[in-house]
């Protein structure tokens, strides 16, 4: 008997659910966890196109419409998996609105011959979070010009010096000067509602809500790669999200709001064609099922488009540039990266000089294979655009799992700044 054949024949057999409700597209996983493995084994794929008007900019606009698209998508991957049903879920999160930061808090400690001990670096986290919360407020009111709430979605510990020491867990270290470094996301309420409207309705429980560049740059493992750096780009229907990872810390998120539903508008548009058909013109021309002629005139009608998104991604690139050059390496992922002008333009030599690149880029696709502790018993997972579900999947493995020392006395942080 196989190994999978081991796992799954177990009638108590616990499943969770990975739902990606994307602009164009809802996708959802069923997956089970090994606990003696630690890996999680897809074993359902459900996939459905949004109808017009149910997603705007990564955003849900008509949740009625959104819960049908998803009962759909769900429904497929149940029963691929032959089950019935399943409770636990993770739910990502995408949006010009959702921002994800590294905050860093420099702590002087009065007494730098006593050891750290619990409460002192419980106190030093929770100056980090406060301080992050309100650069996050400040940020967002700056861009809007509205006071929108915000939430913490996703909290991750990026580094931890004494006296410029690294280590992973100070506890019991000492020192005069200690560092901490947290990454967060943050979601506006509205959204958040929103998606938690939907899990009532799906009858799910939510495990987590999770900002998407989050999970696709979680996807990759460099936990213990303090050398592993790159730019990770997922272009989605509504949205391009950005994450920068350097020196294996997770830096920070960026949206704008340009995808793939921009192309198939501007293709609608020269073309004189309605938008279904445009999406089916798109999608062959990425596929390379075009003919040459038709090929090079998608190519030029694009052009331009390809222009614009690169200006949102030198942008929010410009964002991190600070005083460190950043990652030359730049993976893509997302129904979006498809399309050969993407790659193409980043390839380019002109966008790069404005930006502190030490070197010319060097730009890959994120496969489902890259997904860390995720295997794919389907088959059915085969492209870029599959990434980001299998990441929302990755990060329910840290949910589940073990939990390192630093992680859990943020956990346990968060819940005492929540109450």
């Amino acid at each position: 008997m196989s190994i999978f054949s081991k796992i799954f024949s177990k009638n108590n057999a616990e499943y969770y659910l990975a739902l990606d409700i994307g602009t164009e597209v809802a996708k959802a996983l069923v997956f089970q966890i090994d606990s003696e493995d630690k890996i999680g084994y897809v074993v359902g794929v459900g996939k459905e196109r949004q109808k017009k008007g149910n997603m705007q900019s990564g955003a849900v606009s008509d949740i009625s419409g959104v819960i049908e698209t998803c009962k759909i998508s769900i429904s497929k991957a149940l029963e691929k998996a032959k089950i019935k049903k399943v409770k636990k879920a993770i739910v990502g999160i995408a949006g010009e609105l959702v921002k994800g930061t590294t905050t860093t808090v420099h702590y002087e400690r009065g007494n730098p011959d006593s050891r750290i001990d619990f409460p002192e670096l419980k106190n030093i986290i929770q100056k980090v979070q406060t301080k992050a919360y309100e650069r996050i407020q400040e940020q967002i009111a700056w861009e809007t010009g509205q006071d929108i709430e915000v939430k913490l979605i996703n909290a991750a510990i990026v580094d931890v010096r004494i006296d410029g020491y690294q280590v992973t867990n100070p506890i019991g270290f000492q020192g005069r000067d200690v560092s901490v470094s947290i990454f967060n996301a943050y979601a506006p309420m509205i959204h958040l509602g929103a998606l938690q409207a939907i899990a009532d309705e799906l009858n799910i429980d939510l495990l987590s809500i999770a900002a998407e560049p989050y999970a696709v740059a979680r996807s990759v493992d460099y936990d213990d790669a303090l050398d592993f750096s790159a730019i990770f780009i997922d272009i989605g229907g509504g949205t391009t999200d950005i994450a920068v990872v350097r020196n294996g810390g997770l830096e920070g998120t960026k949206m704008f709001a340009f995808g793939g539903r921009a192309f198939t508008k501007k293709l609608a548009q020269e073309l004189r064609i309605d938008f279904e058909e445009a999406e089916e013109l798109k999608i062959k021309y990425a596929e390379g099922k075009l003919g040459a002629d038709v090929s090079s005139k998608v190519e030029q009608i694009l052009q331009s488009d390809a222009a614009v998104w690169l200006s949102g991604v030198e942008l929010s690139l410009s964002e991190f540039a600070g005083s460190d050059v950043l990652p030359s390496k730049i993976l893509l992922c997302g129904g979006g990266s498809g399309l050969p002008g993407i790659k193409k333009i980043l390839l380019t030599t002109e966008w790069v000089r404005s930006l502190p690149f030490s070197k010319s880029p060097t730009v890959n696709y994120l496969q489902p294979r890259d997904v860390v502790r995720i295997v794919d018993q389907t088959n059915e997972l085969k492209n870029p655009q599959d990434v980001t579900p299998m990441g929302l999947a990755n990060l329910v493995m840290d949910v589940t799992g073990e939990e390192k020392v630093m992680s859990g006395i943020l956990r346990r942080v968060l819940q005492t700044m929540q109450d």
